[in-house]
């Protein structure tokens, strides 16, 4: 599977802007896994920011995105959404899209080593 994000781009304190990531390759596996959101800082390591499940049933964000940021997921176009409303200094970030291979259990959704695909990443900067 191969992972297109895109979107990111310089936005105001509380504007919204809406994350796309395009996959393409093998739909079986698409569409079988859950896929996520990541983004890193400049100096900090890459953190969680929200995953959905294969349906689209259960989905999880970090505590600072929560209210503000959906996960969403359409399997007929391959694609995952990042939807981030209210956007702070802090969320600026290059964002990275990514997907799992396999099922995993507990909080393996927050874990960047379960997941085996990523996306080139789309930078997000939010000015004050």
């Amino acid at each position: 599977v191969q992972l297109q994000a895109s979107g990111g781009g310089l936005v105001q304190t509380g504007d919204s802007l809406r994350l796309s990531c395009a996959a393409s390759g093998r739909g079986r596996t698409f569409s079988y896994y859950t896929m996520a959101w990541f983004r890193q800082a400049p100096g900090k390591e890459r953190e969680f920011v929200a995953s959905i499940n294969w349906s689209g049933s259960v989905t999880y964000q970090t505590d600072s995105v929560r209210g503000r940021f959906t996960i969403s997921r359409n399997i007929a176009n391959n694609t995952v959404y990042l939807q981030m409303n209210n956007l702070e200094p802090e969320d600026t970030a290059v964002y990275y899209c990514a997907s799992q291979s396999r099922y995993y259990s507990g909080d393996a959704y927050r874990r960047p080593g379960t997941y085996h695909n990523w996306g080139q990443g789309t930078q997000l900067t939010v000015s004050s």
